[in-house]
């Protein structure tokens, strides 16, 4: 029985009780309030309907043969947008702090950390109008123990090390007087200052390139939001949050804190670029595997067809039609390939 149905004198369209199981789809109403959820089908319906109606995704899919191709060139295609309406929009700031406040959120959950996080960006803090301090998390939940946050998706933005500072000059905004100011606007014990590395400047890139701990100023952090990877956020929220629940406690050498931290961040710079080469040898070797496999399995097709020619001593056009088409050794190969 069809789960649609079409009302044609009143042009609606009805959907009966289904249910769908699928992580993407259910993680994504998971984390909205019930009252939301039946906004955001319509909306999803009406976004998929309308990426259906794009000649280049509805040929796509009609013409793969391929599921696991299929899904990775749909979700491709949805980031390629979402990346450029992000880099386009003139309220990236705001998304940046929405989806860095999310993860923060979710991140906490996950590892059971009872700290809070607030979106600041629009509420003014100590300092008259400034708004400066965009997420502002309070250490299980302690006023006193505040980690602000502030992001910047901006490439003009440069490091503004005081020792290269021109006090005569322009009082222009740098990462430095954002982490000052930050700190001064919300009350916070430490702050972070975050780039992203698809929109940083790249005297800031080539000084940070993971995060950078600047005693008494706070951490400068290079986040890839496209790809999801609040890694680095992770690493220089953990080290600020030990540094504000001990620094009451202990009186710190600042030049001794500045060797410990450093050497952490470089062991872990160390540890990531490890990673990565073990991620990209995993892709390597999977694309070798899935060639090596095309080629066995071609090398048994054609033996097949040759046995079968060998022994009746011709092949019918059916036979020479399903040998010139392969459709058993593509789907022999879809199996493997989802295995590997």
């Amino acid at each position: 029985m069809p789960i649609i149905s079409l009302n044609h004198q009143s042009r609606r369209l009805k959907v009966s009780s289904y249910e769908v199981e699928n992580p993407v789809v259910f993680s994504f109403f998971d984390k909205l309030q019930s009252s939301e959820r039946d906004d955001a089908l319509f909306k999803a319906l009406n976004i998929g309907v309308l990426a259906l109606m794009e000649d280049r995704l509805s040929s796509f899919l009609a013409k793969t043969s391929n599921h696991l191709g299929t899904e990775l060139e749909s979700l491709k295609m949805i980031f390629d947008m979402k990346q450029e309406i992000f880099l386009r929009s003139a309220a990236k700031g705001l998304i940046a702090e929405e989806e860095i406040a999310d993860f923060l959120i979710t991140f906490f959950k996950d590892q059971k950390i009872a700290d809070t996080v607030s979106l600041t960006g629009a509420i003014k803090g100590n300092l008259g109008k400034n708004k400066t301090g965009d997420i502002v998390c309070e250490i299980e939940g302690k006023e006193d123990k505040r980690i602000v946050i502030e992001s910047k998706f901006d490439k003009s933005l440069s490091l503004g090390d005081i020792q290269s500072k021109d006090v005569f000059s322009s009082g222009a905004d740098t990462a430095w007087s954002q982490l000052i100011e930050a700190q001064a606007n919300r009350n916070g014990k430490t702050a972070i200052i975050v780039f992203d590395v698809s929109s940083v400047n790249n005297s800031v890139l080539k000084a940070v390139q993971n995060v950078r701990f600047v005693p008494q100023i706070g951490f400068c952090v290079i986040v890839d939001s496209g790809k999801g990877d609040y890694t680095n956020l992770v690493i220089a929220y953990m080290l600020a949050r030990d540094l504000v629940q001990h620094s009451s406690e202990v009186d710190l050498d600042k030049d001794f804190l500045s060797l410990f931290v450093n050497r952490i961040l470089k062991d872990l710079t160390d540890i990531r670029q490890v990673e990565r080469l073990v991620r990209s040898n995993i892709e390597n070797n999977t694309k070798i595997l899935q060639q090596l496999q095309k080629s066995m399995l071609a090398i048994e097709f054609t033996q097949g067809y040759l046995a079968k020619f060998l022994t009746d001593g011709t092949l019918s056009k059916k036979d020479l039609l399903d040998y010139y088409s392969g459709d058993e050794i593509r789907a022999k190969f879809k199996e493997i390939s989802l295995d590997i």
